[in-house]
């Protein structure tokens, strides 16, 4: 199936490596020019054009908003880090503040920027990859379930303001997907269980229907068809990739 990518220009935030990587990837197979944004600048396939960008830097965002109104894109792929994991209760003002300020405003800055482009060729996606835990909320991961749940709110609203302009606003929402994360995430709760990491693996692959946590590469082939022509119906959704969890992580 030719999913109407050729030709089209990507931005994909966190492409560096997991899921982010993974949707650059896999749109650039597709025949999009993929502009892959990370704190490295490294791009995860040879030849893929990589750019520096800390989204906890001001200076790092406007640099790339100022790009943006230069060098317009079809598609943007929103994907940001998890912030500490941790309880509800107890959580600082400040901390909250942070985890809002690194992982939230500044996607809505971005991706305010990157609409007026979308907007004016009739065409456009934004593809923002959350967390199975605006589902169902994560235990010990308060300051993610909370932002991520004000992102969501802010892509349904987002989703219904441009649907008649031609750009779809969806979400993915990974489960359990074997990256560098959650194998840290797998770490912890070892440690705080005393159980070994395999045991405490082995207990949450049960857990899922399909019996193992999925790759990488299956969770960026959901984001590379929103992405594309054929997506042209879907828009305001959340999308879970996550073998069947009812629950969340």
């Amino acid at each position: 199936m030719d999913l109407g990518l050729s030709g089209k220009t990507a931005l994909v935030l966190g492409a560096s490596r997991g899921l982010g990587a993974a949707s650059a990837t896999l749109l650039a197979q597709e025949g999009a020019h993929v502009i892959a944004a990370s704190r490295s600048g490294d791009a995860p396939v040879e030849g893929m054009e990589g750019v520096k960008l800390d989204l906890s830097d001001a200076a790092s965002v406007a640099a790339l908003i100022e790009r943006l109104a230069a060098q317009p894109v079809d598609i943007l792929v929103n994907n940001c880090g998890g912030p500490a994991a941790g309880p509800a209760k107890g959580q600082s003002t400040a901390a909250w503040q942070a985890a809002f300020e690194a992982m939230a405003a500044p996607i809505f800055a971005i991706t305010d920027a990157a609409l007026p482009g979308m907007i004016e060729k009739g065409w456009g996606r934004v593809v923002t990859i959350g967390s199975s835990g605006i589902v169902q909320p994560i235990p010990n991961l308060a300051l993610s379930n909370g932002v991520r749940g004000a992102v969501a709110g802010w892509s349904k609203t987002l989703a219904a303001e441009v649907a008649d302009k031609g750009v779809t606003v969806n979400m993915v929402l990974p489960g359990r997907i074997a990256t560098d994360r959650l194998a840290q995430l797998d770490g912890i709760k070892a440690e705080k269980s005393g159980a070994s990491l395999d045991a405490v693996q082995e207990a949450s692959r049960k857990t899922i229907p399909a019996g193992r946590y999925g790759t990488p590469e299956e969770f960026g082939a959901m984001v590379t068809f929103l992405c594309s022509a054929q997506a042209a119906y879907v828009t305001g959704s959340m999308i879970r990739v996550d073998g069947g969890m009812i629950r969340g992580m």
